[in-house]
């Protein structure tokens, strides 16, 4: 098989929860270049419509506004979508939310608002509903289409927050994401026999409207490559996973980070 065929993603029915913008949109625009057909689903109507209206001019897109903490709402446009679209090969749950200051402040002092006592009851809830259970529900709500199916891929999108704890992002971001990144194996070990494969991105940082001026320059000193990802540079990695150049590769944390897992060289 030639390479661009192992890539190859045109016709696929795609699904992208928080596709609006950041990585999100990045992965649409990734989709829609290459030719897939791609719904968008996030709760800003306003931007959704405005990013629907831009790729729609390079491709296949749709878009539905939905809350992803709401799982009736996501089972509904997810059965909706496969009505329109016929079937569902290659869903990226990545909506998700910040989660406030961590226990130290950029300039490395203790930050009482991100202690352990001061994090609020419902900021905990709203993270975890945002950034966690809505994968189980978006994974919960495709899997019967891809049974049907005989297959399909799911992305989830992690964060290297979730593989090793930090003092600058709010505790409850780093337990979300540790809990999207055990989603996916334990996702992957049931559904492989249906040939679903389900893998996770592990983003480090990259530059979306979550990156503030200060947490971009706290970035750019932590990584040996001194700087943070551009959202175009996450599309190679989408495009892999959602072809078939991907297809004995399941359960598997993809890390993308410049090296800041590595920590600083100098």
């Amino acid at each position: 098989m030639k390479s661009q065929e192992l890539f190859d993603v045109a016709g696929l029915s795609v699904a992208i929860t928080g596709g609006a913008k950041g990585l999100g949109r990045a992965f649409a625009e990734a989709m829609v270049d290459n030719g897939a057909r791609v719904t968008l689903f996030d709760r800003d109507r306003e931007t959704l419509n405005r990013t629907v209206s831009e790729l729609s001019r390079r491709g296949d897109v749709d878009g539905g506004a939905v809350d992803v903490t709401d799982r009736a709402a996501i089972a509904s446009a997810v059965n909706q979508m496969v009505d329109k679209r016929g079937r569902l090969d290659v869903v990226f749950a990545n909506a998700g939310i910040d989660a406030g200051p961590g226990f130290l402040s950029m300039s490395g002092e203790r930050d009482p608002k991100g202690a352990i006592e001061a994090i609020p009851d419902a900021l905990w809830d709203r993270v975890i509903d945002t950034n966690l259970t809505s994968m189980f529900a978006t994974i919960k709500a495709a899997v019967p289409h891809k049974k049907r199916q005989n297959g399909g891929r799911i992305i989830l999108t992690a964060s290297i927050a979730g593989v090793r704890p930090g003092a600058i992002v709010g505790m409850p971001y780093q337990i979300s994401k540790a809990g999207v990144a055990h989603l996916a194996k334990q996702s992957a070990l049931e559904l492989a026999r249906y040939n679903i494969l389900v893998n996770a991105i592990l983003p480090g940082p990259f530059l979306t409207e979550l990156t503030t001026p200060e947490l971009q320059k706290r970035f750019e000193a932590g990584s040996p490559t001194h700087r943070v990802g551009r959202p175009e540079e996450i599309q190679g990695l989408a495009l892999f996973l959602a072809s078939t150049a991907s297809s004995y590769i399941t359960g598997t944390h993809i890390v993308i980070d410049g090296g800041s897992l590595l920590g600083r060289a100098d």
